[in-house]
């Protein structure tokens, strides 16, 4: 919520961009504009007044100025929201999607599982844009996160091209990319880790047997029904989840005994 300053800068701002787009904007009017831009951080309004002297022809009205502020939040629009919600229902692809986008598949995945993808489109059109105005009514920001496939390369791209794309910030992917590739000390835990990163590491017989076992449950999963892909993807997550611990800990030991970590 702008402060009283604020406020008043923002009548400022909206005065003199009405004035420089050849149109005169009266105190009150402006005002009016003010007090329902208040929910939207200054800068914001800042940027989209900008956008608005270079692009629109015509007046200032409130729909270019909210549409400028909207598009601002990083959210994807419709078209490409479903782009990445149809990415993600491949269980080896690795996507990063917000917080709407994973919701409005959920409600179209009946729908799209059914092989109808014009529905499924229109279903989550429908919930994602729904979503998606509630989320800027409450100014929520927006929120990217990685859904993990089972393909190791696919990882790796799709945290690169999100870092790339302003997505997630350079730290955070560095982060995901660390635990991707992270190597632990043990042959065998470099065995683990290669589901993960696709290298190859000899293990001992036992955990090879272990491997096989694994190898043949994801093999399993192209034949699975549309939902066990989906509790399939949560239990990779899970396991995702408990083996980057697993590296984590060996690291911590390791240091602690003084011995090296590569």
């Amino acid at each position: 919520m702008l402060n009283q300053n604020e406020l008043e800068i923002a009548i400022d701002l909206l005065c003199g961009t009405a004035e420089a787009m050849g149109v005169t904007l009266s105190p009150n009017a402006a005002a009016i504009m003010a007090v329902d831009l208040s929910e939207c951080p200054l800068n914001l309004i800042e940027k989209a007044l900008k956008a608005c002297r270079k692009e629109v022809r015509g007046k200032l009205t409130m729909a270019d100025i909210m549409s400028r502020i909207e598009s601002a939040d990083g959210r994807p629009d419709k078209d490409e929201a479903w782009a990445i919600a149809l990415a993600s229902s491949d269980e080896f692809n690795t996507v990063v999607m917000t917080d709407e986008v994973q919701i409005a598949l959920g409600a179209a995945r009946p729908v799209l599982n059914l092989g109808d993808k014009v529905g499924a489109r229109m279903a989550f059109i429908n919930a994602y844009e729904r979503l998606v105005t509630q989320s800027r009514a409450e100014s929520k920001p927006v929120n990217w996160h990685v859904s993990i496939g089972f393909d190791s390369n696919r990882r790796i791209e799709a945290v690169n091209a999100a870092v790339q794309m302003q997505r997630i910030p350079q730290e955070r992917g560095r982060l995901y990319l660390a635990d991707l590739s992270h190597e632990p000390i043990t042959e065998d835990g470099r065995a683990l880790a290669g589901l993960i990163t696709g290298q190859i590491v000899k293990a001992t017989p036992e955990v090879r047997e272990k491997l096989k076992d694994v190898k043949a449950s994801m093999l399993k999963i192209r034949k699975a029904s549309a939902e066990q892909k989906r509790l399939a993807r949560v239990t990779a997550e899970q396991e995702f989840a408990a083996r980057r611990a697993f590296l984590s800990q060996q690291a911590i030991d390791a240091m602690s005994k003084g011995a090296p970590y590569v």
